[in-house]
């Protein structure tokens, strides 16, 4: 008990009654681990000695933007552009896609992004391929579009040789197991099912706007695979699709965040002289179709009553697309264009926030903000190598279908009257932001690098951009919109489709002052 009491009464005392306690809180200590102890001479402004010399970026050094671009003896282009950060984005885009399966079946293109970064001759399975990049920090992916593909690899810089050798390997040796094939057949068909399902019907109506507008041809072929080709595909089907387009002289291989002389020697080692797992026999069939802008209207009744995933009920509503060939990127009126369309803008009615937001632009002043019944109306702009299309969704109940598609092609025709420079410069300024956000992004960049490569074998910087798009005078807007509205429209239509107009009665407003629907006259109500 004695014991205790000393204890407790030394401790009530303070630190200074432990006696050899001091060394561990009184002042004289010094802890070793602290950061300021550990060197107590030097002041914070000095490099501390045997710290390695830390590398920043800088404005004339990495980060500066220089794209290089170098065509291997097989006509593969290799492009990169360096980066600062210990992180890379590799991959190959390739000039395939649905627009080129006019002669095979619909669908190939969809079936090989499924089967991407599966079994190849080097990796037993996707697991192997999935290990062997988590070495790495890295991820993969594939997307196609109408006209590209693109297998890409973000990982660290150390690991450029494996990333590109493991690339090489996915497009150019891909066994296509049957197992695979079955697999990818389920993912399909689960795709094509959501598809139809999601209460968003923004993917389906853009695959109806461009059936619509390009009737049978290049970019107006299904990017989905129809349900009926699923179990059509197989490995022979693939084979002779791959073997016209995956050849070297329709390939990129770009990079960002690394050594250009390392990638162009990563490229000749896996890239240069492989024969692929097809053969290597030349392409003798492939389709260098022009598109041909047709215009013409998809409609796909459908009850939309039920579409909600959830407890609350979601209103049942017509969707309407309305879409005019624009140009291609290759053209100078694509910068218009591009204007044209951030100055239409638009969204949901239920968009929140304010300047910058949208809240400003055409489609929100003239429509949302005066049409309390409208729930969406958003402007999108597709531009391809050899066309375009700028198109309005816009969404209402199907008993204003009719009053809803007049809103819209009045929109139209306003496009090709007076532009207040107030909206312009607005749309210009969104635009260059919007542009210099998204290339903060090393896969923005990558991509971006990719398809220009691609397309025109040369990449315009991000200023000289800007620049054309600070050049874009009211009469450009004017000039683009009235050569629009010249083309016959293209229609998609998805819901209850009581009450939609014909297709006459919107090319004759679309061709009329002021955008006004024909009156149509009833006998009975």
């Amino acid at each position: 008990m004695a014991a205790v009491v000393l204890a407790a009464t030394r401790l009530l005392r303070g630190p200074g009654s432990w006696g050899g306690a001091r060394l561990r809180f009184g002042a004289p200590a010094c802890r070793q681990f602290s950061s300021g102890g550990a060197y107590p001479s030097i002041p914070l402004s000095s490099p501390l000695p045997g710290v390695p010399t830390p590398v920043f970026a800088t404005v004339d050094g990495q980060e500066k933007f220089e794209t290089k671009i170098t065509t291997l003896d097989n006509g593969l282009r290799v492009a990169s552009q360096n980066k600062f950060g210990q992180f890379c984005t590799v991959g190959i885009l390739i000039n395939s896609g649905s627009r080129y399966e006019a002669k095979y079946l619909s669908g190939i293109a969809h079936f090989l992004e499924k089967l991407a970064f599966s079994s190849t001759d080097r990796f037993g399975s996707k697991d192997e391929i999935l290990l062997t990049l988590e070495k790495h920090g890295g991820i993969c992916d594939c997307q196609t579009s109408r006209d590209t593909t693109m297998y890409a690899v973000s990982a660290d810089s150390k690991g450029l040789d494996t990333v590109v050798g493991l690339l090489a390997d996915v497009v150019l040796h891909p066994r296509l197991t049957d197992e695979e094939l079955e697999m990818t057949r389920m993912a399909v068909q689960f795709e094509l099912e959501d598809l139809n399902m999601r209460p968003d019907p923004e993917p389906l109506l853009t695959e109806m706007i461009h059936e619509a507008a390009y009737r049978g041809n290049t970019v107006g072929l299904h990017r989905f695979c129809p349900t009926e080709n699923v179990a059509k595909i197989d490995r022979e089907v693939l084979h002779s699709y791959l073997r016209n387009y995956y050849t070297p002289d329709r390939m990129v291989l770009a990079a960002v965040g690394v050594e250009h002389s390392h990638l162009v020697e990563c490229a000749r080692k896996y890239l240069l002289g492989t024969r692929p797992a097809w053969g290597s026999g030349k392409a003798v069939d492939v389709d260098r179709s022009v598109a041909q802008y047709t215009g013409g209207i998809v409609k796909l009744e459908r009850d939309m009553s039920n579409v909600s995933l959830g407890p609350a009920p979601f209103p049942e509503l017509t969707h309407i697309m309305i879409g005019l060939e624009s140009c291609s990127f290759l053209e100078g009126d694509f910068i218009p264009f591009a204007v044209l369309n951030m100055m239409m803008g638009g969204g949901g009615s239920f968009s929140a926030g304010g300047p910058g937001k949208g809240m400003f632009t055409r489609l929100y002043l003239n429509v949302l903000n005066r049409h309390h019944w409208m729930y969406n109306a958003t402007s999108y702009h597709h531009s391809y190598e050899d066309t375009g299309l700028l198109c309005i969704h816009a969404s209402a109940d199907p008993r204003q279908v009719r009053e809803m598609v007049e809103i819209i092609t009045k929109e139209f025709i306003l496009m090709a009257g007076t532009v207040d420079e107030v909206e312009l410069e607005r749309a210009k300024t969104q635009l260059m932001s919007m542009l210099m956000m998204n290339l903060e992004s090393r896969p923005v960049i990558f991509e971006d690098v990719g398809r220009q490569v691609l397309a025109t074998c040369s990449r315009k910087l991000p200023q000289e951009l800007c620049a054309l798009i600070r050049n874009v005078k009211p009469e450009d807007i004017k000039r683009v919109a009235s050569q629009m509205l010249r083309r016959k429209p293209a229609v998609a239509a998805l819901g209850d489709l009581t009450d939609l107009p014909t297709y006459e009665h919107v090319q004759a407003a679309l061709s009329s002052k002021d955008g006004r629907l024909p009156r149509t006259y009833r006998l009975f109500r």
